[in-house]
């Protein structure tokens, strides 16, 4: 006995959110989406006709991007996985880079696109190391203030 339309939108539907790759709050649009996409295409059939019929297009709802990052993992908006840092290398495969990424979800560009333990880890290490007073500019200007400084006191003892 084959499968009614609307079965076959549920299995697929199903599938999809087992393989967490769709969130039970957006299984309702992507339900009405897959039925009206098999039934388009069943129209199609019946017809025998080589004629593409138009599936509807049903605006995808905006995603809010601070739920994907969370405090150990941070989500990928485009494939729904999970990881603590969304890497150069995994953006590549979506043909984008941090900065269309950003621009495409509306996240902040001083957002960084790694989970939050990560960042406090990292933020952690680079107070620890303070390389800011390693730098050449920072060398210059701290001796400028201590010779500025030195002279003060120099001054002060001769008057």
């Amino acid at each position: 006995m084959p499968q009614t339309l609307l079965e076959m939108a549920k299995d697929l539907v199903q599938a999809q959110i087992e393989a967490h790759r769709l969130s039970p709050a957006e299984m309702h649009q992507a339900l009405h989406q897959t039925y009206a996409s098999l039934h388009a295409l069943q129209t199609q059939e019946d017809t025998h006709s080589s004629v593409p019929v138009a599936t509807p297009q049903i605006a995808p709802k905006p995603v809010d991007w601070r739920k994907s990052i969370t405090k150990h993992t941070v989500m990928c908006l485009e494939c729904w996985q999970a990881y603590k840092q969304l890497s150069v290398r995994h953006l590549k495969d979506h043909g984008l880079d941090g900065r269309s990424y950003r621009e495409k979800y509306g996240i902040p560009r001083t957002q960084p696109l790694s989970a939050k333990a990560t960042t406090a880890i990292r933020k952690e290490i680079v107070q620890r190391s303070r390389p800011w007073e390693k730098a050449p500019t920072f060398l210059k200007a701290h001796g400028k203030a201590q010779q500025a400084g030195a002279q003060r006191k120099s001054t002060k003892k001769k008057a």
